[in-house]
C-alpha cells in the first residue's frame, strides 16, 4: 500500500511541477520608506542650522541627550515629544508632517 501512496504522491508532484507558478511578490502597498521623510533627520538638521546641541535640547524638553540622540534615528516622533521639541526650537515641525501628508495624498 505505501507504495501505490508513494506512487500516487510522485504523480501529484510531477504535475504541480508543470503548474504555472504565482507571482513571488504580491502587489501591496508598502509603507513610505525612511527616505521620503525623515522627522529624526530634520529635528537634527534643525538643530545644527540654529547651531544649537542636542544636550540644549535636552534641557529644554525635560529629557536626556540620549533621547535627543535616539529621536535622530526616527523616522517619526511621538507628538508630545514634538510639540515640545517645536516650542524648544521655535520650528512648526507638524507642518513638514502636513506637507508631507498632502504630497502622499496626491500620488
Amino acid at each position: 500500500m505505501k507504495r501505490k501512496v508513494s506512487a500516487f504522491l510522485r504523480g501529484l508532484l510531477a504535475r504541480a511541477k508543470t503548474l504555472p507558478q504565482p507571482p513571488t511578490t504580491m502587489k501591496t502597498k508598502t509603507p513610505p520608506s525612511p527616505t521620503d521623510f525623515h522627522l529624526g533627520q530634520r529635528l537634527k538638521a534643525e538643530l545644527a542650522r540654529q547651531g544649537r546641541t542636542a544636550t540644549w535640547l535636552a534641557k529644554q524638553v525635560h529629557c536626556t541627550p540620549e533621547n535627543i540622540y535616539k529621536a535622530y534615528r526616527q523616522q517619526w516622533i511621538s507628538i508630545p515629544l514634538l510639540f515640545e521639541i517645536s516650542k524648544a526650537l521655535d520650528y512648526d515641525f507638524f507642518k513638514d508632517c502636513s506637507a508631507y501628508l498632502e504630497r502622499e495624498k496626491t500620488k
